[in-house]
């Protein structure tokens, strides 16, 4: 077994950004990691650890070289390398200079598809340490850092000045200048109370001696210390506290040691809704709200401080300090904003431009407004409500609040709603378009709701569909793939049964003369229906399901989950692969004489065959039967039934010979496959199917 030793790589830099640090450790790891799979280095575990000032990979029992290996390069041939006179050819001369050998000392290869000359060499592997430096320096450049900057006179650019490098391998120091910095093996510890140099010993003892200079490096480990100061100390002050998954990385990447402390505001406060207080904390400040057990915000916050004061009572007053202006701040939006009516801003909507070619969002709250009235409509809501809600929806755009605080938008409109006496729908829906907000979140419950969201994506997908500025690989700026999923959600979930084609040609016709793209309803649809397989594939359904119902073309997303369902639940009958099998049978046949899709009727007079005959009986018994459940879209049922017919289908092919001489009763056969294949293609192409 080969040598192996422990490898410690520490960055130390200026402060990180702490809203990226999780993902630029993640990278960090995943590129160091694969540098040294690429350099077929093996090793038993890696650790990231990332902390403010620094970030670290720790490799266990890392290789200290490579493996000797053989390297084998095929040449020409034996029959081209050689003439008539058994000279070597050029080829065979320019191959062995290649490889700085002579002719005679290149090896003969026998292969199935004759023999070759080969170059065989031993290789020795490399020393580790040798090569880590060119994989440190690419895992760097793998970063996701939007924009790099240059410090001073320093060389290279990173997203913040660095201090030092730490590069031990076992217990040596590979030597390497990167950034500015020199490699070492003195690291640094808490900026304020362990601010001198630390020798580290190993990279077993990196975490132990960084937890004694007080910095806790295991950014894991950090979150869940700072998670259970926070319920800790919101329990003791007779709460719970409001625990933001996002608020609480973003902390985790400001703070080594982070130690937890309360402090209050004045109750008056409190008399600002919910979310103004809670988003004037997090966004601010960084504090965590607390609420009692009914719910009910308390007049405490809790903040996450990088040091442990001997004076704590001081630290609270200044955050207290701190907290009032803000605070202060939103009563006066607030106040302010509750002496207009939101309807008296609609008029300012005309300044703000949604797009350039797709006009203001004025404009678009008209065109979401008619939308969002026909779809109420179509959904068993109240079209007039709709209308309102839609015309009211982006007035909360121009508020003092929602200027202060972007993510409050939707949220202040149904406060500001409800204080002008709007009916309760039309308020709650200015705060249910925007919703699903992000992945796995709820749904709107109320119809205006439905309908106002539905209108308002289908809106911003036809109208940058329609002037050519659909989402790419890697620009999305109008988040068309969430607005998509956000539909398809709305409708499967809420279970409307309604036609997504439609709905899209009803967006397409609000637009005057600003589409500039043909077939905008036809790509629009298309795109929904890409997002509907992501959507079904999470949903456990397989692809080959997905596309078997697919190729039937059902425009009613429901009716498309539906069909999806009845298939995978269809395929796990015994007699689903027979089934899956005659159908592929069935449509080459029809495909082979142009009589696919054909409505021919079946004359009984020319059916001779007992097969052909019993085909035709059972198809009749079958179509009766199966004509309540299609109306009823039990499609699970239809497939059941059409799952009796595979004896019959069976038989059929092994009796009967379908490309009769007579051309009557060949046709007449090719119309008893036709409306069998027909009654199958009423839910799904079952033929798709893999075996």
């Amino acid at each position: 077994m080969s040598e192996v030793k422990d490898l410690l790589i520490e960055l130390g830099t200026e402060e990180l950004p702490p809203k990226a640090l999780k993902k630029l450790i993640s990278s960090f790891e995943v590129s160091i990691k694969q540098g040294l799979e690429e350099a077929e280095l093996s090793f038993t575990a890696i650790h990231s650890y990332a902390a403010p000032r620094r970030m670290a990979v720790v490799v266990n029992d890392l290789q200290v070289r490579q493996q000797d290996r053989m390297v084998e390069r095929r040449g020409p041939a034996v029959t081209a390398a050689f003439d008539d006179d058994g000279n070597p050819t050029k080829a065979v001369q320019g191959f062995a200079r290649s490889c700085g050998v002579e002719v005679e000392d290149l090896e003969k290869m026998e292969t199935a598809k004759g023999a070759w000359l080969v170059f065989k060499q031993q290789q020795s592997g490399a020393e580790t340490a040798n090569l880590i430096g060119d994989i440190l320096q690419q895992a760097l450049a793998d970063l996701p850092i939007p924009k790099r900057m240059r410090w001073g006179d320093l060389p290279g650019e990173f997203v913040r000045p660095v201090h030092w490098l730490v590069l031990l391998f076992g217990d040596d120091v590979i030597p390497l200048d990167l950034l500015g910095v020199t490699s070492g093996r003195n690291s640094y510890g808490h900026r304020f109370h362990h601010p001198q140099a630390i020798e580290i010993q190993s990279a077993k003892r990196y975490v132990p001696q960084m937890e004694q200079a007080q910095v806790r490096v295991d950014m894991a480990a950090r979150r869940e210390a700072i998670h259970g100061q926070v319920v800790a100390l919101a329990t003791k002050l007779g709460g719970e506290a409001v625990l933001n998954e996002d608020l609480l990385d973003e902390v985790t990447g400001l703070v080594e040691w982070p130690v937890a402390l309360s402090g209050s505001y004045d109750k008056r406060f409190l008399e600002l809704p919910d979310e103004a207080l809670i988003s004037s904390m997090e966004e601010h400040q960084k504090y965590f709200a607390v609420r009692d057990k009914a719910g009910n915000l308390l007049p405490y916050f809790i903040t996450i401080c990088n040091i442990e004061s001997r004076d704590p009572a001081q630290v609270v007053a200044g955050n207290e300090r701190v907290i009032l202006p803000r605070l202060s701040d939103s009563v006066f939006f607030w106040e302010t904003d509750r002496k207009r009516p939101l309807a008296d801003r609609q008029e300012q909507l005309k300044t703000i431009i949604f797009q350039n070619k797709l006009g203001t969002v004025f404009d678009k709250s008209a065109r979401v407004a008619k939308l969002a009235a026909v779809i109420a409509d179509e959904i068993g809501g109240d079209a007039k409500l709709a209308e309102r809600a839609a015309h009211l929806a982006k007035c909360d755009l121009v508020t003092e609040m929602v200027g202060e605080f972007p993510d409050l938008q939707g949220i202040m409109g149904r406060y500001y709603a409800r204080l002008d006496g709007e009916h309760d729908e039309v308020a709650e829906a200015l705060d249910e378009q925007y919703l699903p907000r992000f992945s796995g979140d709820r749904l709107p419950e109320t119809k205006t709701g439905q309908a106002v969201s539905l209108a308002e994506k289908l809106d911003t997908l036809v109208g940058l569909f329609g002037i050519g500025q659909p989402p790419t690989g890697v620009k999305d700026p109008f988040a068309l793939r969430r607005a998509a999923l956000g539909v398809l959600r709305i409708v499967i979930e809420n279970k409307l049964d309604v036609d997504l084609k439609i709905l899209v040609e009803q967006a397409q016709q609000g637009f005057d003369t600003q589409l500039t793209q043909d077939d905008v309803t036809e790509q629009v649809t298309r795109y929904f229906f890409d997002r509907l397989r992501g959507y079904a594939l999470d949903q456990g359904i397989k692809a080959d399901v997905f596309e078997s119902v697919l190729a039937v073309k059902p425009t009613r997303p429901l009716d498309f989950m539906q069909r999806l369902n009845a298939v995978t639940e269809f395929r796990a009958l015994d007699a689903a692969e027979a089934l899956a099998a005659g159908n592929k049978r069935i449509a080459n046949i029809l495909r082979k004489n142009d009589a696919e899709g054909e409505g021919a009727s079946i004359d009984s007079k020319l059916l001779s065959e007992p097969a052909e005959k019993a085909l035709a009986e059972k198809l009749a018994e079958v179509s009766e039967q199966v004509k309540p459940l299609v109306e009823q879209a039990d499609y699970a049922g239809v497939l059941r039934a059409l799952a009796d017919m595979r004896e019959t289908v069976d038989g059929f092919f092994d009796q009967v010979m379908v490309m009769a001489d007579d051309d009557a009763v060949r046709n007449n056969r090719l119309a008893l496959l036709n409306q069998t294949r027909a009654l199958f293609l009423g839910v799904a192409d079952i033929s798709v199917l893999q075996e």
